[in-house]
């Protein structure tokens, strides 16, 4: 059998083993491999059953993926290793709409929330975030596309680490999140909106890094199965999110 075309490195993999759940019983397949598959899937778009054949049954690869995902593990590591760096100086927000595909949309019956709504632009989802100083995402929140940002800072707020600062464009702009931003000792630098009479003032300069969540944003789409939502479960899909931000951002070599 020909070598997988990617397998994560004996480094990356030690500091990922401290979060997989403990195998009882019969061992598992290999964590690397396995893994590697999920990751090789993810990356490209494939459906599963067109996983290259070198990281083992593609059963086994959907089956791992998906109950490591409602056990929560692909969002605990990601939340693992994003608290490795410390609190950030700086903060930036925003949020991205994730198109969903028709097989994403079809009915499922279950108890795990979907997270799908519709706007102009069709059926999708909405990837909140907040990122550090250099671009790295520390937050994640998904969320049915309809919902607004301002309801989805007010969702992130409690789970923001302590920052000096906070960047975000004008769409956050009102007096509630400047308030509980500076009641944390946070200093916001948010363009006031159009309809403010009196604009707060804000740092042009230091407003122009905001590019870099832009770009982080960029950097999860590449990831085919993240730019297009096809997993039905909102659960699955997130646990896609948080893999791809964790091997992106915080793995390393």
């Amino acid at each position: 059998m020909p070598a997988p075309p990617f397998l994560l490195t004996a480094a990356q993999m030690r500091r990922l083993a401290p979060h997989f759940p403990l195998s009882h019983g019969v061992p598992r397949v290999d964590d690397r491999r396995v893994l590697s598959g999920i990751i090789y899937v993810i990356r490209h778009g494939l459906q599963w059953r067109d996983a290259p054949a070198a990281y083992g049954p593609h059963k086994t690869l959907y089956n791992r993926f998906v109950r490591w995902s409602r056990m929560g593990v692909f969002d605990r590591i990601f939340a693992a290793l994003a608290a490795e760096g410390g609190p950030p100086a700086r903060l930036m927000i925003d949020s991205t709409h994730l198109k969903v595909h028709r097989t994403a949309a079809s009915p499922r019956k279950g108890a795990f929330t979907r997270c799908l709504g519709r706007t102009k632009g069709g059926l999708n989802s909405k990837l909140h975030a907040a990122c550090d100083g250099e671009g790295r995402p520390v937050v994640l929140l998904l969320t049915e596309g309809q919902m607004s940002d301002h309801r989805g800072a007010a969702l992130m707020l409690p789970r923001l680490p302590p920052a000096r600062d906070l960047i975000a464009d004008r769409g956050y702009d009102s007096r509630r999140f400047r308030a509980a931003l500076e009641a944390s000792g946070t200093t916001p630098y948010i363009p006031s909106s159009r309809k403010r009479k009196v604009p707060f003032p804000h740092d042009a300069t230091l407003y122009k890094q905001r590019h870099r969540i832009e770009a982080m944003f960029g950097r999860l789409k590449d990831w085919r199965r993240i730019a297009t939502r096809y997993d039905r479960s909102a659960h699955t899909f997130f646990s896609a999110i948080t893999l791809a931000a964790t091997v992106t951002f915080w793995l390393g070599q």
